[in-house]
């Protein structure tokens, strides 16, 4: 199976345990979402990247232009290691890290989660690529990737176990939309792959596909 047939599973499953009354408040939050138009907001193909630089997992900053320069990038941003569909998305990643490298590409993956619980994701899913912490949705905010967990939802996530605050140092309840971008050496971006569901995540397989066509131009 692919990335797209698990989470669709993943998504069969968790549902299928979901009481009714949540499962409405939980699909309405999602129209909502997907009705602000969110997407049509955030960082497309054609568009260039800001400048940024944030901490990895051990605390190292990584500078994104600095990656820019000796090959494209591959931006991953996920909401957190408390996320089922995030953490198959990381794995299925690291699994489709050599051909990603193998046709001159670099792949980072961004949530708002503090270095700490970055640690934590990088070594649950055994990633060997660079995990970087945006606090507070700084870089989120300039791809316009943000948005804010309706209060309804805050009681529903913390019955799930799922605590923001801790993940994330803060009390503001924003996530990025989950989104995938491959970046040229320029800063451009050639592809974007921007999804208000959570459940939808960009194959792999594709992204190989991208950076192939790309190496052969």
């Amino acid at each position: 199976m692919n990335l797209t047939e698990d989470l669709v599973n993943l998504a069969v499953q968790i549902e299928s345990k979901m009481p009714e009354e949540i499962k409405v408040l939980m699909e309405q939050a999602a129209i909502d979402l997907l009705n602000s138009g969110i997407s049509d907001n955030s960082l497309q193909e054609g568009d260039t990247i800001p400048s940024f630089t944030l901490p990895n997992a051990i605390g190292e900053l990584v500078d994104i232009y600095q990656l820019l320069k000796s090959s494209l990038v591959v931006i991953s941003f996920y909401r957190g290691g408390w996320c089922p569909y995030c953490n198959l998305e990381l794995r299925a990643l690291q699994q489709a890290l050599p051909e990603i490298k193998a046709y001159g590409g670099t792949l980072v993956a961004i949530s708002p989660q503090t270095p700490d619980n970055s640690l934590s994701t990088v070594e649950k899913n055994e990633l060997t690529f660079a995990v970087l912490s945006d606090v507070g949705n700084q870089v989120a905010r300039q791809f316009g990737l943000v948005f804010t967990i309706p209060e309804a939802l805050r009681p529903i996530y913390q019955g799930f176990g799922i605590n923001l605050p801790a993940s994330n140092g803060d009390e503001s309840f924003e996530l990025p939309i989950p989104a995938t971008y491959v970046v040229n050496t320029d800063g451009v971006i050639v592809h974007a792959f921007v999804k208000p569901d959570y459940t939808q995540r960009q194959n792999p397989e594709e992204i190989v596909t991208i950076l192939k066509e790309i190496a052969i131009l």
